[in-house]
């Protein structure tokens, strides 16, 4: 008989108090090992264990590579590593980043999905964007339990927004109460009569996150399709990865949603267009110091070409300085 003892559970902005809320309310004996995602800067220590160990009966530790799963006890991502499911211990990983992200929630989703199939319950709390979505989809395609926090209740409402609308979930309710579902939940058994083997692109997806070297030459473009976008993280060419939902993923294994990569590429425009603003000043201040020099030197023509070239600039500076500062590019892309 399988249980589902395995809760693995996301969250991004305005996380932390959700898990706070949420395991305040598992009770001491959980049947259940329950392993956390918060995405978070990569660099430094996270404090996050300790405050969930203040926040509810259960001890928190952060996670170590090769740690066994224990039933009662939360493992915590540490910054800048996958956790990865794998024979029953975690896995720790400096694989490709996803959406930008490590911990990547979805990383954590897929590997319990593939390693503990319907044994697992998948929690999404709040979060911008659709972070998780995938993951949970991976959950679900392999007989395990999806659980959603209340876009209402959440601080940021994107990320269970999303698998609401892409992945068939079973329990939509207040953070408040997703403890005690929890309870419950773990002390039943999993039903495996739809449990569906894991597909060749799960294991692809497990496989790249868990290597620290990434994908191997040919892995990722074996099973989808290849498109003209490029990577934010390395420039290189993207493939589009066949599933629920759009995604991408590089030669190297960096993984894209849609959203995500438009919202990367807003913030590659942004910069870019902040590097041409500031080059145009540069320009305007050098044109101004030639057309004085020249006009010094009784060379008039010359000034006056110069002069042209300093009002040219300072009116294509004053159209990208309004633009940016009523900020077109984040507005135009929809983040």
């Amino acid at each position: 008989m399988v249980r589902r003892d395995l809760v693995v559970v996301g969250a991004s902005a305005g996380g932390v108090e959700a898990l706070r809320t949420l395991v305040a309310e598992l009770p001491p004996d959980l049947p259940a090992a329950v392993v956390v995602v918060l995405h978070m800067p990569s660099g430094g220590s996270s404090a996050l264990p300790t405050i969930l160990s203040r926040s509810g009966p259960l001890r928190a530790f952060s996670a170590l590579d090769g740690t066994p799963l224990q039933h009662g006890r939360i493992h915590v991502a540490p910054p800048d590593h996958h956790v990865v499911v794998q024979d029953g211990v975690l896995r720790l990983s400096k694989g490709p980043t996803e959406n930008g992200h490590r911990p990547a929630v979805n990383v954590l989703f897929r590997s319990a999905a593939a390693a503990h199939g319907p044994g697992v319950i998948g929690v999404i709390l709040s979060g911008a964007l659709d972070d998780g979505t995938a993951g949970m989809a991976s959950i679900k395609s392999r007989g395990g339990l999806a659980v959603v926090q209340s876009p209402s209740d959440a601080v940021y409402s994107g990320m269970p927004e999303s698998v609401l609308h892409h992945v068939d979930v079973d329990h939509v309710l207040p953070v408040a109460k997703i403890g005690a579902l929890l309870a419950g939940l773990a002390a039943e058994p999993a039903d495996l009569a739809e449990v569906a083997p894991v597909s060749d692109v799960l294991r692809m997806e497990v496989d790249v996150s868990r290597d620290d070297a990434g994908a191997g030459f040919g892995d990722v473009r074996r099973v989808g399709s290849p498109t003209t976008f490029t990577c934010p993280d390395c420039a290189g060419s993207l493939v589009e990865i066949p599933g629920e939902g759009t995604r991408y993923r590089c030669l190297v294994g960096h993984g894209w949603t849609a959203e995500a990569l438009l919202d990367a590429y807003a913030g590659s425009l942004e910069r870019a267009m902040w590097t041409a603003l500031r080059t145009l000043d540069e320009k305007v201040t050098l044109t101004r110091r030639m057309a004085t020099h020249s006009r010094d030197a009784g060379r008039e023509l010359v000034a006056e070409r110069y002069v042209k070239q300093e009002e040219e600039a300072v009116a294509a500076a004053e159209v990208l300085r309004k633009y940016l500062l009523r900020g077109g590019v984040r507005e135009e892309t929809g983040t």
